[in-house]
C-alpha cells in the first residue's frame, strides 16, 4: 500500500473518530440533559405535592377550627366534607361522607333545605330542634355552590348552635312569669284589704288593725322578694365584691342560730351548733352568714315543731371545708332535689307562701357558694329530714386551686 494510501486511510479514520467522539459526546449530553430534566420535573411534581399538602393541611386546619359546624354537598346531595366542629355538635360517631342528609340525620326538614339549594341554586335559612340525649337548637344557614359558568356544583350549609340562647329565652321567660305571680298575690291581698277597709272598715279599731297587720306582712314580704332579686342580680352579674379572710366558722354559726333563736323558740324547736371551735375557711363572712340565715331559717320552717336543727363542719382532703345544715321535717322528694336550688322552685307551693317564702333562698346560696369557688347539694329522704351541704374553700390556696379548676373546667 502506497504512503498516499496510508495517508488517506489515516484522515479516514480521523474523520471516523471525530465524528464517533462528536456522537459520543453528544450522547453523553443528550443522556445528562434528560437526567437533569427528569431531576428538574420531579423536584417540581415534589413541590407542587408539598405546597398542595400544606395547602390542604391550612384548609383543613381552618375548617376544623371554625365554632360552626359546616357541612358540603356535591351535585347529588351527598355529604362530600363535614368539619370537627358540626361532628361535636351532631355527636356524629361515624364518618357521614357519600350518604345523603336524610340519612345521615334523619331530619326531613334538613334533606328538604338541600334539595332545594340544589334545584334552586339560591340562599336559604332554617331553625331545627335536633333530637338526642341533650336536645339542640340549630339554625341552619344554606348556599348553593357555582362554577365560574354558573353552574351547580353542590351546596354548603353552615349550622349555628342557638341551644344556649333558647335556654336563657326559656329562663327569662320563666323567670318574668315567676315574678309576675309572686309579685301579684301579695299586691292582690294589699289592694283587697284596702279597699275593704275604704268600704267602711276602717270606722271598726279592731278590723282595721288587722287589716293593717295583713297588708304590713304582704308589703314585707314585696320587700323581701324585690331584696333578693336584687342580690340575685348583683351575684350573676360579678358585681359584689368579696372581703375573704380566714374566718371561724363556729362564730358565724353561733351568730346566726342567736339572730334565729326567737323564731325557733316559737316552734319549740333546739338548734345545735356543732362546728369545731378551730374550724376555718377562707370566705367572706358576711354573705357565709347569709347562706347560713337562709339554711336555718329553711330548716325552721319546715322542720317539724318540737324538733331539732344541727349543723356540723368539717375539713376535706380536698382543702375544702363541708358545713352541713341538718334537719327533721318532711324531707325533699327524689324529683326535686336537683331543682331545689333553682329561682323560685318550690317543693311544696302552698307551704313555701304560708311560711312567707320568696322561693329564692336557696338560689342565693347557690351562687354565693359557687362564687366562693364550692358548690352546695342536698342528701334527704321523705319523712326522715334533709342535709343541705356547703363546701367552701379551707384557705387562700385552696380558693385559688378552686379557681384554677373552675377555668379550666
Amino acid at each position: 500500500m502506497s504512503d498516499e494510501q496510508w495517508v488517506m486511510w489515516l484522515f479516514v479514520a480521523g474523520v471516523a473518530l471525530v465524528v464517533l467522539h462528536t456522537w459520543w459526546m453528544e450522547r453523553r449530553h443528550r443522556k445528562e440533559r434528560q437526567r437533569a430534566e427528569r431531576e428538574y420535573t420531579h423536584q417540581v411534581i415534589q413541590k407542587q405535592q408539598q405546597l398542595q399538602a400544606q395547602f390542604h393541611a391550612q384548609q383543613e386546619a381552618l375548617f376544623n377550627s371554625m365554632i360552626e359546624g359546616v357541612l358540603v354537598l356535591d351535585q347529588q346531595g351527598r355529604i362530600q366534607l363535614f368539619n370537627q366542629s358540626l361532628k361535636d355538635l351532631l355527636q356524629a360517631n361515624r364518618d357521614l361522607r357519600g350518604v345523603t342528609l336524610i340519612e345521615a340525620f334523619r331530619l326531613p326538614e334538613l334533606e328538604q333545605l338541600a334539595q332545594r339549594l340544589l334545584k334552586e341554586c339560591t340562599v336559604a335559612a332554617l331553625e331545627i330542634e335536633f333530637p338526642g340525649t341533650t336536645p339542640r337548637y340549630l339554625q341552619v344557614n344554606g348556599s348553593a355552590v357555582l362554577d365560574r359558568q354558573g353552574r351547580q356544583q353542590g351546596a354548603i350549609l353552615v349550622f349555628h348552635d342557638l341551644t344556649r340562647i333558647k335556654q336563657l329565652e326559656k329562663t327569662r321567660q320563666e323567670f318574668v312569669a315567676n315574678v309576675s305571680h309572686e309579685l301579684r298575690t301579695p299586691l292582690a291581698m294589699i289592694k283587697g284589704f284596702v279597699e275593704t277597709l275604704l268600704s267602711g272598715a276602717k270606722d271598726d279599731p279592731a278590723v282595721a288593725t288587722k287589716f293593717l297587720q295583713n297588708i304590713e306582712k304582704h308589703a314585707d314580704r314585696l320587700t323581701f322578694l324585690i331584696e333578693d332579686l336584687l342580690t340575685i342580680s348583683r351575684l350573676e352579674s360579678g358585681k359584689v365584691v368579696f372581703n375573704l379572710r380566714p374566718t371561724h366558722l363556729h362564730e358565724i354559726v353561733q351568730r346566726v342560730m342567736d339572730d334565729l333563736q326567737s323564731r325557733a323558740a316559737e316552734k319549740r324547736i333546739r338548734m345545735t351548733n356543732l362546728v369545731p371551735h378551730d374550724l376555718q375557711a377562707w370566705v367572706d363572712g358576711d354573705r357565709l352568714q347569709q347562706v347560713l340565715f337562709n339554711l336555718l331559717d329553711n330548716a325552721i320552717k319546715y322542720g317539724h315543731a318540737g324538733g331539732k336543727v344541727e349543723v356540723s363542719g368539717q375539713r376535706l382532703d380536698s382543702g375544702m371545708v363541708r358545713l352541713s345544715v341538718a334537719d327533721d321535717g318532711p324531707g325533699v322528694p327524689p324529683e326535686s332535689r336537683e331543682r331545689i336550688f333553682e329561682r323560685f322552685y318550690r317543693v311544696d307551693k302552698a307551704r313555701s307562701r304560708e311560711a312567707g317564702g320568696t322561693g329564692l333562698g336557696l338560689a342565693i346560696v347557690k351562687h354565693i357558694v359557687q362564687c366562693h369557688g364550692g358548690r352546695a347539694w342536698v342528701d334527704s329522704e321523705p319523712g326522715r329530714g334533709s342535709t343541705f351541704h356547703v363546701t367552701l374553700p379551707a384557705d387562700e390556696a385552696a380558693a385559688k386551686a378552686s379557681e384554677n379548676r373552675r377555668q379550666s373546667a
